[in-house]
């Protein structure tokens, strides 16, 4: 079963950055690169939104309210996944889940246990 652990988040200010985490871990060998890694993110009241997903071979896609702002990373060997966070605005304010697409099995999807990020002055 494939865990997924994030990390980093706090308060920031706006206009500040923030660089969030996530490692990823399993009973048996794994293999990170068949997993497209995603952030999304769910704000109060707000449905979970896709914020940014990077494919094993670092194929990358954001939405467009972070574009410019946020970008993701990933180091295959580590099997984590990071999220810079520049720039930031109070409607970046959300919990931030780590997600991990099987690519080459379309049920699984794996979610970590989400951190909360808030945007404040």
């Amino acid at each position: 079963q494939v865990q997924l652990v994030e990390s980093g988040g706090g308060l920031v200010q706006p206009g500040g950055s923030l660089k969030l985490s996530c490692k990823m871990s399993r009973a048996i060998t794994s293999t990170f690169n068949m997993y497209t890694m995603g952030w999304y993110r769910q704000a109060p009241g707000k449905q979970r939104e896709l914020v940014a997903t990077i494919t094993s071979g670092r194929t990358t896609h954001y939405v467009d309210s972070v574009k410019g702002r946020f970008t993701i990373s990933r180091d295959n060997s580590k099997k984590t996944v990071d999220l810079r966070m520049n720039l930031v605005k109070p409607e970046d304010t959300a919990v931030y889940y780590c997600n991990a697409k099987n690519d080459h099995d379309a049920n699984e999807n794996n979610w970590g246990q989400g951190t909360q990020v808030t945007v404040a002055a």
